[in-house]
Protein backbone atom coordinates (compact mmCIF):
# COMPACT_ATOMS: atom_id res chain seq x y z
CA UNK A 1 0.00 0.00 0.00
CA UNK A 2 1.15 3.62 -0.87
CA UNK A 3 2.67 5.48 2.10
CA UNK A 4 2.15 8.79 3.16
CA UNK A 5 4.03 11.24 5.21
CA UNK A 6 3.53 15.21 6.86
CA UNK A 7 5.70 17.43 7.37
CA UNK A 8 5.23 21.39 8.04
CA UNK A 9 2.78 23.86 7.63
CA UNK A 10 2.98 25.68 4.89
CA UNK A 11 0.05 25.52 2.40
CA UNK A 12 0.25 22.82 -0.70
CA UNK A 13 0.68 24.73 -4.08
CA UNK A 14 1.12 22.04 -6.76
CA UNK A 15 1.14 18.09 -6.82
CA UNK A 16 4.50 16.68 -8.45
CA UNK A 17 4.39 12.88 -9.61
CA UNK A 18 6.86 10.47 -10.80
CA UNK A 19 5.09 7.73 -12.37
CA UNK A 20 6.94 4.56 -13.76
CA UNK A 21 6.56 1.65 -15.28
CA UNK A 22 6.34 0.14 -11.72
CA UNK A 23 5.70 2.92 -9.23
CA UNK A 24 4.13 6.03 -8.21
CA UNK A 25 5.60 8.77 -6.51
CA UNK A 26 3.78 11.77 -5.47
CA UNK A 27 4.53 14.93 -3.25
CA UNK A 28 2.29 17.74 -2.29
CA UNK A 29 4.47 20.39 -2.50
CA UNK A 30 4.69 24.21 -1.48
CA UNK A 31 5.11 27.33 -3.94
CA UNK A 32 8.90 27.64 -2.71
CA UNK A 33 9.27 23.70 -3.79
CA UNK A 34 9.38 22.22 -0.41
CA UNK A 35 7.65 18.47 0.04
CA UNK A 36 4.92 18.60 2.57
CA UNK A 37 3.59 15.04 1.84
CA UNK A 38 5.05 12.28 0.14
CA UNK A 39 2.86 9.08 -1.11
CA UNK A 40 4.28 5.83 -2.70
CA UNK A 41 3.01 2.95 -4.49
CA UNK A 42 3.25 -0.03 -6.86
CA UNK A 43 0.51 1.18 -9.14
CA UNK A 44 2.80 2.01 -12.11
CA UNK A 45 2.17 2.17 -16.22
CA UNK A 46 1.20 -1.43 -16.03
CA UNK A 47 -1.20 -1.54 -13.73
CA UNK A 48 -2.83 1.84 -14.80
CA UNK A 49 -3.28 0.20 -18.35
CA UNK A 50 -5.93 -2.01 -16.56
CA UNK A 51 -6.89 0.23 -14.09
CA UNK A 52 -7.43 3.50 -15.26
CA UNK A 53 -4.64 6.50 -14.32
CA UNK A 54 -7.31 9.04 -12.98
CA UNK A 55 -8.79 6.82 -10.01
CA UNK A 56 -5.14 5.88 -9.42
CA UNK A 57 -4.09 9.44 -9.02
CA UNK A 58 -7.33 10.42 -6.85
CA UNK A 59 -6.18 7.87 -4.05
CA UNK A 60 -3.24 9.30 -3.94
CA UNK A 61 -4.57 12.80 -3.15
CA UNK A 62 -6.45 12.29 -1.11
CA UNK A 63 -3.47 10.33 0.90
CA UNK A 64 -1.45 13.64 0.57
CA UNK A 65 -4.78 15.57 1.29
CA UNK A 66 -4.60 17.66 -1.42
CA UNK A 67 -7.13 20.35 -2.28
CA UNK A 68 -9.75 20.08 -4.85
CA UNK A 69 -8.29 21.44 -7.89
CA UNK A 70 -4.61 22.13 -6.73
CA UNK A 71 -2.34 21.62 -10.00
CA UNK A 72 -1.01 18.49 -10.62
CA UNK A 73 2.55 17.96 -12.94
CA UNK A 74 3.57 14.40 -13.92
CA UNK A 75 6.76 12.78 -15.67
CA UNK A 76 7.57 9.85 -16.39
CA UNK A 77 5.61 6.25 -18.03
CA UNK A 78 2.25 8.20 -17.41
CA UNK A 79 3.37 10.37 -20.70
CA UNK A 80 4.11 7.43 -22.92
CA UNK A 81 2.54 5.96 -25.92
CA UNK A 82 0.57 3.22 -23.54
CA UNK A 83 0.13 5.54 -20.99
CA UNK A 84 -2.53 8.05 -19.67
CA UNK A 85 -1.87 10.20 -22.83
CA UNK A 86 1.01 10.72 -24.52
CA UNK A 87 3.33 13.53 -24.41
CA UNK A 88 5.52 14.07 -27.57
CA UNK A 89 8.89 13.78 -26.97
CA UNK A 90 11.17 17.35 -27.43
CA UNK A 91 14.43 16.58 -29.36
CA UNK A 92 17.99 15.91 -29.10
CA UNK A 93 19.69 18.90 -28.53
CA UNK A 94 17.27 20.69 -26.08
CA UNK A 95 17.26 22.91 -23.27
CA UNK A 96 16.28 21.31 -20.16
CA UNK A 97 14.45 24.71 -18.73
CA UNK A 98 12.34 24.35 -21.62
CA UNK A 99 10.61 21.03 -20.53
CA UNK A 100 7.65 22.52 -19.67
CA UNK A 101 6.85 24.12 -23.07
CA UNK A 102 6.55 20.21 -23.99
CA UNK A 103 3.44 19.51 -21.03
CA UNK A 104 0.45 18.18 -22.27
CA UNK A 105 -3.00 18.55 -20.56
CA UNK A 106 -5.16 15.48 -19.26
CA UNK A 107 -8.14 14.75 -17.28
CA UNK A 108 -11.34 16.40 -17.57
CA UNK A 109 -10.95 18.61 -14.64
CA UNK A 110 -8.64 20.71 -12.82
CA UNK A 111 -5.52 21.09 -14.55
CA UNK A 112 -3.31 18.00 -15.04
CA UNK A 113 -0.37 18.24 -16.81
CA UNK A 114 1.95 15.44 -18.59
CA UNK A 115 6.02 16.43 -19.37
CA UNK A 116 7.41 15.10 -22.21
CA UNK A 117 10.07 13.24 -22.48
CA UNK A 118 13.02 13.28 -24.86
CA UNK A 119 14.08 11.37 -28.30
CA UNK A 120 17.62 11.09 -29.84
CA UNK A 121 16.05 10.93 -33.62
CA UNK A 122 18.92 9.83 -35.06
CA UNK A 123 19.12 6.37 -37.50
CA UNK A 124 22.55 5.98 -36.44
CA UNK A 125 21.65 6.01 -32.50
CA UNK A 126 18.14 6.13 -32.01
CA UNK A 127 17.05 6.80 -28.31
CA UNK A 128 14.34 8.00 -26.14
CA UNK A 129 13.75 8.92 -22.14
CA UNK A 130 10.61 9.46 -20.39
CA UNK A 131 11.28 10.68 -16.72
CA UNK A 132 14.90 11.16 -16.41
CA UNK A 133 14.79 14.50 -18.60
CA UNK A 134 13.13 15.73 -15.42
CA UNK A 135 15.57 14.18 -12.66
CA UNK A 136 18.33 16.30 -15.14
CA UNK A 137 16.52 19.34 -14.63
CA UNK A 138 16.48 19.06 -10.91
CA UNK A 139 19.91 17.01 -10.24
CA UNK A 140 21.85 19.75 -12.57
CA UNK A 141 22.05 23.92 -12.85
CA UNK A 142 20.51 25.94 -15.00
CA UNK A 143 23.79 26.14 -17.08
CA UNK A 144 25.49 23.06 -15.99
CA UNK A 145 28.12 21.19 -18.67
CA UNK A 146 29.66 18.02 -18.71
CA UNK A 147 28.44 13.89 -18.41
CA UNK A 148 25.37 12.66 -16.33
CA UNK A 149 24.54 9.06 -15.27
CA UNK A 150 21.51 7.83 -14.34
CA UNK A 151 21.73 3.80 -13.38
CA UNK A 152 18.54 1.59 -13.22
CA UNK A 153 16.93 -0.56 -15.42
CA UNK A 154 17.53 1.23 -18.17
CA UNK A 155 20.82 3.20 -17.20
CA UNK A 156 21.41 6.24 -19.27
CA UNK A 157 24.56 8.21 -19.85
CA UNK A 158 23.76 12.15 -21.06
CA UNK A 159 26.27 14.90 -22.43
CA UNK A 160 24.90 18.49 -21.60
CA UNK A 161 26.75 21.82 -22.71
CA UNK A 162 25.67 24.83 -21.00
CA UNK A 163 22.11 23.49 -19.64
CA UNK A 164 21.49 21.81 -22.99
CA UNK A 165 20.78 17.88 -23.30
CA UNK A 166 22.87 17.27 -26.37
CA UNK A 167 23.25 13.39 -27.20
CA UNK A 168 22.41 10.44 -24.56
CA UNK A 169 22.85 6.91 -24.64
CA UNK A 170 20.99 4.18 -22.96
CA UNK A 171 22.30 0.69 -21.32
CA UNK A 172 19.79 -2.42 -20.69
CA UNK A 173 22.35 -3.27 -17.48
CA UNK A 174 19.48 -3.14 -14.74
CA UNK A 175 17.13 -5.12 -17.46
CA UNK A 176 20.22 -7.71 -18.47
CA UNK A 177 21.41 -8.40 -14.88
CA UNK A 178 17.37 -9.47 -13.78
CA UNK A 179 16.93 -11.54 -17.51
CA UNK A 180 20.39 -13.27 -16.75
CA UNK A 181 20.26 -13.99 -12.99
CA UNK A 182 16.22 -15.42 -13.81
CA UNK A 183 16.11 -16.98 -16.93
CA UNK A 184 19.55 -17.94 -18.38
CA UNK A 185 21.70 -20.87 -17.50
CA UNK A 186 23.35 -18.05 -14.60
CA UNK A 187 20.26 -18.85 -12.28
CA UNK A 188 22.20 -21.25 -10.92
CA UNK A 189 25.12 -19.34 -10.47
CA UNK A 190 23.27 -16.15 -8.83
CA UNK A 191 21.76 -15.89 -5.10
CA UNK A 192 19.92 -12.97 -4.14
CA UNK A 193 21.05 -12.89 -0.83
CA UNK A 194 20.64 -9.19 -0.12
CA UNK A 195 22.44 -6.50 -2.17
CA UNK A 196 25.75 -6.33 -3.08
CA UNK A 197 28.44 -4.39 -1.22
CA UNK A 198 30.64 -1.94 -2.57
CA UNK A 199 33.94 -3.77 -1.24
CA UNK A 200 32.63 -7.36 -1.98
CA UNK A 201 35.67 -8.58 -4.13
CA UNK A 202 34.06 -10.76 -6.58
CA UNK A 203 32.26 -7.30 -7.74
CA UNK A 204 35.46 -5.57 -7.94
CA UNK A 205 37.09 -8.80 -9.94
CA UNK A 206 34.11 -8.75 -12.35
CA UNK A 207 34.09 -4.82 -12.45
CA UNK A 208 38.09 -5.03 -13.61
CA UNK A 209 37.84 -7.78 -16.00
CA UNK A 210 34.82 -5.80 -18.19
CA UNK A 211 36.58 -2.54 -17.63
CA UNK A 212 39.79 -4.60 -19.19
CA UNK A 213 37.78 -6.43 -21.82
CA UNK A 214 34.01 -5.21 -22.47
CA UNK A 215 34.56 -6.84 -25.74
CA UNK A 216 34.76 -10.48 -23.62
CA UNK A 217 31.41 -10.18 -21.73
CA UNK A 218 29.54 -12.72 -23.02
CA UNK A 219 32.50 -15.38 -22.45
CA UNK A 220 32.92 -13.50 -19.36
CA UNK A 221 29.48 -14.41 -18.52
CA UNK A 222 30.14 -18.53 -18.62
CA UNK A 223 33.26 -18.48 -16.83
CA UNK A 224 31.18 -17.23 -13.99
CA UNK A 225 28.86 -20.06 -14.33
CA UNK A 226 32.11 -22.49 -14.68
CA UNK A 227 33.97 -21.38 -11.91
CA UNK A 228 31.45 -22.62 -9.33
CA UNK A 229 31.17 -25.75 -11.26
CA UNK A 230 34.62 -26.24 -10.86
CA UNK A 231 34.85 -25.46 -7.21
CA UNK A 232 37.20 -22.12 -7.73
CA UNK A 233 33.70 -20.21 -6.44
CA UNK A 234 30.67 -20.15 -4.40
CA UNK A 235 27.30 -19.38 -5.67
CA UNK A 236 26.55 -16.37 -3.14
CA UNK A 237 29.28 -14.31 -5.39
CA UNK A 238 27.52 -15.07 -8.33
CA UNK A 239 25.11 -11.40 -8.38
CA UNK A 240 28.52 -9.60 -7.41
CA UNK A 241 30.40 -10.64 -10.16
CA UNK A 242 27.60 -10.16 -12.49
CA UNK A 243 26.72 -6.76 -11.69
CA UNK A 244 30.71 -6.23 -11.46
CA UNK A 245 30.77 -7.55 -15.04
CA UNK A 246 27.62 -5.73 -16.56
CA UNK A 247 28.22 -2.64 -14.94
CA UNK A 248 31.83 -2.72 -15.95
CA UNK A 249 30.68 -3.39 -19.77
CA UNK A 250 28.59 -0.08 -19.50
CA UNK A 251 31.11 2.26 -17.76
CA UNK A 252 33.98 0.96 -20.40
CA UNK A 253 31.62 1.48 -23.76
CA UNK A 254 30.03 5.10 -22.02
CA UNK A 255 34.00 5.71 -22.01
CA UNK A 256 34.45 4.76 -25.15
CA UNK A 257 31.77 7.14 -26.72
CA UNK A 258 32.13 10.09 -24.41
CA UNK A 259 35.68 10.45 -23.54
CA UNK A 260 38.34 9.95 -20.86
CA UNK A 261 37.21 9.79 -17.47
CA UNK A 262 36.77 13.13 -15.92
CA UNK A 263 33.94 14.78 -13.52
CA UNK A 264 30.72 13.21 -13.52
CA UNK A 265 27.40 13.52 -12.18
CA UNK A 266 25.48 10.74 -10.51
CA UNK A 267 22.13 10.89 -10.52
CA UNK A 268 21.17 7.42 -7.86
CA UNK A 269 19.68 6.44 -5.13
CA UNK A 270 20.19 3.10 -2.50
CA UNK A 271 22.71 0.14 -3.10
CA UNK A 272 22.91 0.16 -7.09
CA UNK A 273 23.76 4.11 -6.89
CA UNK A 274 26.59 3.10 -4.45
CA UNK A 275 27.92 0.53 -6.64
CA UNK A 276 27.88 3.04 -9.60
CA UNK A 277 29.59 5.16 -7.63
CA UNK A 278 32.18 2.54 -6.54
CA UNK A 279 32.90 1.44 -10.26
CA UNK A 280 33.17 4.85 -11.55
CA UNK A 281 35.38 6.33 -9.02
CA UNK A 282 37.74 2.86 -9.70
CA UNK A 283 37.45 3.58 -13.29
CA UNK A 284 39.12 7.29 -12.72
CA UNK A 285 35.70 9.31 -12.25
CA UNK A 286 35.58 12.93 -10.26
CA UNK A 287 31.51 11.83 -8.93
CA UNK A 288 29.43 14.13 -7.82
CA UNK A 289 26.60 12.05 -6.25
CA UNK A 290 22.56 13.47 -6.69
CA UNK A 291 19.66 11.26 -4.88
CA UNK A 292 17.73 10.32 -7.58
CA UNK A 293 14.13 11.25 -5.41
CA UNK A 294 15.29 14.81 -4.65
CA UNK A 295 16.12 15.15 -8.32
CA UNK A 296 12.28 14.23 -9.30
CA UNK A 297 11.07 16.60 -7.15
CA UNK A 298 13.57 19.50 -8.05
CA UNK A 299 13.04 18.73 -11.79
CA UNK A 300 9.26 19.08 -11.39
CA UNK A 301 8.98 21.90 -9.13
CA UNK A 302 11.32 24.03 -11.29
CA UNK A 303 9.40 23.28 -14.06
CA UNK A 304 5.88 23.98 -12.03
CA UNK A 305 7.08 27.17 -11.56
CA UNK A 306 7.64 27.82 -14.96
CA UNK A 307 4.28 27.02 -15.36
CA UNK A 308 2.45 28.27 -12.75
CA UNK A 309 4.48 30.55 -10.45
CA UNK A 310 2.65 33.51 -11.31
CA UNK A 311 -0.28 31.56 -9.89
CA UNK A 312 1.19 30.88 -6.45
Amino acid sequence: MPAACSSGAAPGAFVAVDWGTSSFRGWLMSADGEALAESRGAEGMLHCSGAGFAPVLRDHLARLGAPDGIPILICGMAGARQGWAEAPYLKTPTRLDALHEGAIRVGARGDIRILPGVAQARADRPDVMRGEETQLLGGTDPDFTGLVCIPGTHSKWIRIEAGQLIEFSTYMTGELFSVLSQHSILAHAVEMAGQVPTKSQPFREGLATALAAPAGLTASLFRLRAAQLLGFEQRIDGAARLSGLLIGTEIADAVDRYGAPRSLRLIGTGSLGLLYEAALSKRGFDVTAVDADEASRGGLSRAAIDIWGAQF
